[in-house]
């Protein structure tokens, strides 16, 4: 449900009454509830009982000194207690670089007195939006933990780190066909963690007290899966020297994993697919039929489908591993999982830049969740002391979106946005694709002051 424009409330921290009624009427013309204050522990007390959206405080509240530190304390006050809420500064010239200070410290914006209310105005009106933004995403990042605690609470995920909405949806279907006697076909690219999504429906089917056998069927040469998976006897083949278990036989009673099901040969396809019907089969070499009971889970990242077309995939065998697919999606499809990840693999053992994690945050990541853990490693043993950089993850040939987002603009083009932005640094910010704070920081460098 959208809220009322009068809903929306700005506080006024201000010892002067007469500034505290300007400011009042011109909010109130625009449909924003204003309240006011006269002292900074006054304004503190309010926002424990009132919903604040944006608050304007003065830089001084002691008639005898001009030094701006009451206002400082107030604001980190405020930044304390209420570390979202947008504070604008008010402030006379003298108080200016204090200001810019600040802004570096999060403050939303700064206004000189006198100030204008069109700019005023606009200024309040942008943090207003960014507030119900802020908290509509403060909603979805609750219900997101919400779901993840649940997820965690009601079943064994391995210790698997995400915090994406589709890695959830994924979880929560492996969950769900785990209890499920059937074949599940688990889809997506490489590295994408297929064998831990296998891992996790063993984890919560009812023979998760059995054994868990993986394979990587791509792994072996094509004579050798078949021995693998079925077992031979002795000289069933040369450097057969004794019997040995398949692995089928090694999994009797729990979950055995086939990875990269597509590179299985047409014999081996043949074999597997008696035994999904009958839990029957053979050693190499041997004539003797074995009984096994077995929850197959397989893995692809090919497309079965044009195999089957193609003729190198059974048609009959597929329908019987897919009775439920699970798709993993790649890190792409779940950038909100990129970074949580990456801490993850770090353990501590030195921090991510802030260059570092916008440039993850914009690569391609195509060998997924495995490319990322490798970066990360090799990124932690070369940062020695210092913070991960992007030139560390050696992300440079895809990070061409990650540059563009990083280019330093021009003291030129700071200027004209500026101007085009009649002053509003925010706005300014928005259009240049910089923090607040980060356009500060080159107006500072280029020696520039928001246009009266």
């Amino acid at each position: 449900m959208c809220r009322k424009k009068m809903t929306r409330s700005v506080l006024i921290i201000d010892d002067n009454p007469a500034v505290g009624e300007a400011l009042s009427l011109a909010l109130s013309l625009h449909d924003i509830r204003p309240l006011t204050a006269l002292t900074p522990n006054e304004g503190l007390a309010m926002l424990q009982h009132e919903a604040i959206d944006v608050v304007i405080q003065d830089m001084n509240f002691t008639a005898d000194t001009t030094s701006g530190e009451e206002g400082v304390a107030l604001f980190r006050a405020i930044r304390e207690q209420h570390p979202d809420l947008p504070v604008i500064l008010l402030t006379a010239w003298t108080h200016l670089e204090t200001a810019v200070e600040l802004v570096k410290a999060g403050a939303a914006d700064y206004l000189a007195k006198p100030w204008d209310d069109n700019k005023l105005i606009a200024t309040v009106e942008n943090l207003l939006e960014l507030s119900e933004s802020n908290r509509e995403v403060t909603r979805t990042r609750r219900e997101r933990k919400r779901r993840r605690e649940a997820l965690q609470g009601k079943y064994e995920l391995d210790n698997l780190v995400f915090a994406s909405e589709a890695m959830a949806r994924t979880l929560e279907l492996a969950c769900q066909v785990a209890k499920a006697d059937v074949p599940v076909l688990i889809t997506g690219p490489n590295g994408t963690g297929k064998e831990r999504i296998a891992a996790i429906v063993h984890a919560n089917s009812a023979v998760r007290r059995g054994p868990f056998i993986a394979v990587n069927c791509g792994a072996l040469p094509g004579e050798l899966i078949e021995a693998e998976l079925f077992g031979a006897d002795a000289g069933a083949y040369t450097g057969a020297n004794k019997a040995r278990e398949g692995r089928f036989e090694l999994a009797d009673g729990g979950t055995l994993f086939l990875d990269e099901i597509g590179n299985l040969p047409l014999p081996g396809q043949m074999k597997l697919l008696r035994v999904l019907e009958t839990g029957q089969f053979e050693r190499l070499g041997s004539g003797r039929t074995r009984q096994v009971k077995v929850r197959v889970l397989s893995a692809t990242n090919a497309d079965l489908k044009a195999m089957i077309r193609a003729g190198t995939f059974r048609e009959d065998l597929y329908y019987r591993l897919n009775v439920i697919e699970v798709n993993l999606p790649p890190l792409t499809e779940r950038s909100d999982d990129i970074l949580p990840l990456a801490e993850f693999f770090l353990d501590g053992r030195a921090e991510l830049g802030d260059a570092a994690r916008d440039a993850m945050l914009n690569y391609p990541w195509p060998g997924n969740v495995r490319e990322l853990k490798n970066a990360i490693e090799r990124a932690a043993l070369l940062s020695g002391n210092g913070p991960i950089t992007p030139e560390l993850l050696n992300l440079a040939p895809h990070i061409s979106t990650a540059t563009r987002n990083l280019d330093e603009p021009s003291r030129e083009t700071v200027e004209a946005a500026l101007h085009k932005a009649d002053g509003v640094v925010s706005r300014a910010a928005q259009s240049l694709g910089l923090s607040r704070q980060a356009l500060y920081r080159r107006m500072e460098r280029y020696g520039l002051a928001a246009p009266a």
